[in-house]
Order: C-alpha cells, then sequence, then structure tokens
C-alpha cells in the first residue's frame, strides 16, 4: 500500500437557505412533501420567460468566501452549462464556469480552488411501476458549489473537510445542508499513483452521508490499486456508490468541461460587485458572527475544558448556548467551568438521550450553575449531584432545596463524622492493624463503610483526613 499515493479532490453542492429560487420567485421549501406545487413559468422554462438573480443567494456565496478567506470577485457573471436530462426543463443549467464568484481559499488545512454559485436540478425517482417521475418543486432553487484543489490524502480527511464545511455553512446562516433531506451532495474525485504512473481521476458522485464518503473513497482506492496491480487500465469515468453492495460502480464516462458547451447567459446581466454597497467586505463582516474555527480557539483560551467537550459545544448550539451561560454564571472560575462541563457532557448529555423531553428539561442555567458551586464547596457529593440534577430535569427546582428535602448535603461536621469513624475503626480492627502495617488499600475500605454508615452524606475529604488522624 506504501507504494501507492490517493490524490483527491472535493465537489461539494449545498442548497441556500432562501425564501426564493435562484432565478424565479417560486418558494424555496425543501420541506415541501407535494410534488410540483413550488413551480411558475420562469423555473418551468415556459417560452418568453426572462430570469432574476436572487441577491440573497449572491451574498450568501460571498460570505461563505470572506469565511473561507477567498478572493472575492469583482466581475462575475452567469453561464449556461448545456446537457440534456429530463430534471433540467430548460436542456441547460444556469452556472458559473469563467468567473466564479470566489475564488481561492482554504478550510481544515484544504485548499479551496473556486466557490460558484448555479441552480439546482429536479429530483426524478424511477421506483414507480414501469415509469419515471420528475418534481420540479426543486428545480431552480439556489445550489452553491465548493471545489477544492485535489490535495486530501485520505477518506478520513475528506470526511473531515465535509463535516466542517457543513459546520461553516450552518454557522453564516447560509444552509442546513442536511444531507439526508439532500441539502448537501458530495462528489470524490479519486486518483492512484504509484512511482511509475500518474493516476487516472474517477469521479464518485452523490455521496449522501459523512459514512458514505468514507467508505466510498475507501473502496475506490483499493478498487484502484487492485486494478493497477492486475495490469488494468484505470479510465476515466463516473460511479455511483452501491449501499446493498458497498462497493462503486460505472455510470458514464466523465464529461469535460467542452462537452457542456460553456457560454454567458445572454438573459442575465453581468455584475460588478464593487458597485453594490451590500456586497463590500465591510458590510459583509458585519453580518458574519464568530465561526467555528474562532469559537475553538475562544474555548481552549477562556475555559480550557477537554477537546472532546469543546467540540460539542462547538457543533451542537444548544449546548453551546447552555455552556456559556453556565460560565457567565461562574464567573470565569476555570475550575468550576471545567467541572460544569464535565457534567454537561456526561450527565446532562444522559438525561436528554433517555427522555422524549425538548431542550434541558426544567434544568435552568442559573440553577445548574448553582447546583456545580455547591459540588465545589464540597456541600454535595457526586452521587448526590446526579441525583438531584435528575430532580431538577424533571421536575425543576433550587439544588439546595432539593438536596435539604431528599437528605443529600453532605455532612462536614468533623465532631459527628469522627464518632463515626471511631466505630467503625473499633468495629474492623484487624483491617485497621493491616493499614497501620502498611497496606493502603485498607484505608479505602473503612472510608467506603464511612459512606455506607452515612449512607453518602459524608464530604470524602473530611471523612479520609479523620481516618487518618485516628488511626495513627
Amino acid at each position: 500500500m506504501e507504494k501507492y499515493k490517493a490524490t483527491i479532490g472535493l465537489e461539494i453542492h449545498a442548497e441556500l437557505k432562501t425564501k426564493t429560487k435562484m432565478f424565479c420567485d417560486s418558494k424555496n421549501d425543501p420541506d415541501e412533501t407535494k410534488p410540483n406545487v413550488n413551480i411558475c413559468p420562469v423555473c418551468m422554462a415556459h417560452p418568453g420567460t426572462l430570469p432574476a438573480i436572487n441577491k440573497t443567494a449572491v451574498k450568501s456565496v460571498l460570505k461563505v468566501g470572506l469565511a473561507l478567506n477567498g478572493n472575492l470577485a469583482d466581475f462575475t457573471e452567469f453561464d449556461r452549462k448545456n446537457y440534456f436530462y429530463p430534471d433540467i426543463p430548460k436542456g441547460y443549467q444556469i452556472s458559473q464556469y469563467k468567473y466564479p464568484l470566489v475564488s481561492g481559499g482554504e478550510l481544515n488545512g484544504v485548499k479551496i480552488t473556486r466557490v460558484h454559485l448555479e441552480e439546482d436540478t429536479a429530483r426524478s425517482s424511477h421506483d414507480t411501476a414501469g415509469h419515471s417521475l420528475v418534481d420540479y418543486n426543486r428545480a431552480g432553487i439556489p445550489l452553491m458549489e465548493l471545489v477544492t484543489e485535489p490535495v486530501v490524502e485520505n477518506a478520513q480527511q475528506a470526511r473531515d473537510f465535509a463535516k466542517e464545511l457543513q459546520l461553516l455553512l450552518r454557522y453564516l446562516g447560509v444552509a442546513e445542508a442536511n444531507m439526508e433531506k439532500g441539502e448537501m451532495r458530495i462528489e470524490a474525485n479519486i486518483s492512484v499513483s504509484d512511482t511509475e504512473n500518474f493516476g487516472t481521476k474517477v469521479e464518485v458522485k452523490n455521496l449522501n452521508s459523512f459514512k458514505v464518503v468514507e467508505k466510498a473513497i475507501e473502496y475506490e482506492i483499493k478498487r484502484q490499486i487492485e486494478a493497477i496491480e492486475n495490469g488494468e487500465k484505470i479510465i476515466q469515468e463516473t460511479r455511483g456508490w452501491d449501499e446493498n453492495g458497498q462497493k462503486t460502480f460505472s455510470q458514464r464516462m466523465k464529461e469535460g468541461s467542452a462537452d457542456y458547451r460553456y457560454f454567458p447567459d445572454p438573459d442575465l446581466p453581468k455584475l460588478k460587485i464593487s458597485e453594490i454597497p451590500e456586497f463590500s467586505k465591510e458590510n459583509l463582516k458585519k453580518e458574519i458572527s464568530e465561526l467555528p474555527k474562532e469559537k475553538r480557539e475562544r474555548y481552549t483560551k477562556d475555559y480550557g475544558i477537554k477537546s472532546e467537550d469543546l467540540e460539542m459545544y462547538v457543533t451542537d448550539s444548544e449546548f453551546g448556548n447552555f455552556f456559556e451561560g453556565v460560565a457567565k454564571e461562574l464567573k470565569g472560575d476555570r475550575d468550576l467551568i471545567k467541572l460544569a462541563s464535565n457534567y454537561i457532557t456526561s450527565d446532562v448529555v444522559g438525561l436528554k438521550k433517555d427522555s422524549s423531553v425538548i431542550g434541558f428539561g426544567k434544568i435552568e442555567i442559573s440553577t445548574f450553575a448553582e447546583l456545580i458551586k455547591m459540588v465545589g464547596e464540597g456541600k454535595i457529593s457526586s452521587r448526590g449531584t446526579k441525583d438531584i440534577l435528575k430532580i431538577m430535569f424533571i421536575e425543576g427546582g433550587a439544588p439546595n432545596e432539593i438536596a435539604e428535602k431528599n437528605n443529600l448535603l453532605q455532612k462536614s461536621d468533623e465532631g459527628e463524622l469522627e464518632k463515626i469513624v471511631l466505630k467503625i475503626i473499633e468495629n474492623n480492627k484487624t483491617v485497621a492493624d493491616e493499614f497501620r502495617s502498611g497496606k493502603e488499600s485498607s484505608l479505602q475500605f473503612l472510608i467506603g463503610q464511612g459512606m455506607k454508615e452515612t449512607k453518602g452524606s459524608a464530604n470524602p475529604k473530611i471523612l479520609t483526613g479523620l481516618f487518618k488522624k485516628n488511626l495513627k
């Protein structure tokens, strides 16, 4: 395997979140289930109709370009990409060829070639007995296409890049990019080369989940290596992914740009970006809030929490907002914030998984922060904290009141605890002598007896100190 090198480039399409379609006023609604209701003469290509550019879609792609540190075009235009297929009502697709909105940039260490804007196709279904059906609701929806440089080296890197792009689009508010709805689709161009031969590019289209992206690329690399070793010639083609067979399959010969006979669309105006004030970098930046990379850096600097916790807050805004609210209540106390994060990512996550309750049940940010303060002050044990959290999730309430009502406050009275310690030492003389002889594990047994005697309410630190003192 080491003698072979895989070279991968990605093409990722994402439907943009706009009210209307790319070149008409038909509704852009990815959740519409009734076919052919969000259509009009323009997106159905009736004779004599004229398209008009969706300004929000253009702005969305420029925002993406800015977030990628790409070069925003000053001059851009739309082109006709000519090919016939039933899901293209005009017989051509309006896209961008020579002058994309964005060129260059980088994400997750992967260099970007270009980001351009086009219209989506309709949706075909071929599972109706003897017939193929076409739903034109999707035809004409604004579609962003991002093309990477062929610098991705393996399937895991490709998957990570796609996930990071999805996250970025959501942070920018320009797309939901739900792959299960087809709002984001991935194509991988894969070639395998050895020391003697430069690889032939094979495109694997319409990969509809991150898992499939990884599996398809891994399979295709393996397939090409086996073909090379068997003396077979790799042909430039387009392949699909067979989920049942867990393999790629040949679909058609790969087209080149010349096959599409691109030319500027005569019905659409050329755009001079600098002449449109709201498209200036200064105005675009005002509409872009903190991005995932920036949030990771801030969380690391301000809170010092574990990388796994940090990633959950960055990718899940619901948990991220909850954590930030708690951190604010804890007024920058890093130890308490780390403690809070541990309980959020373990116990709170567990409560949500075991319940159909929306959000965080009846736990409030302020009461959760109060609970963490009580843990930090040694007022409640870790077992008691879990019990209180469960009650707070289901019933709500203040943690201190819940602790008192359910006898969950830790006993820290040294005088009271010392009586219990002396009693346990008296009843376990053999174990006490073993500790005095150097058997450290005996101490844990005695502490366990103390926690049992107090039904888990003793402060473990104080209890440990009292045992050590009285065992001397």
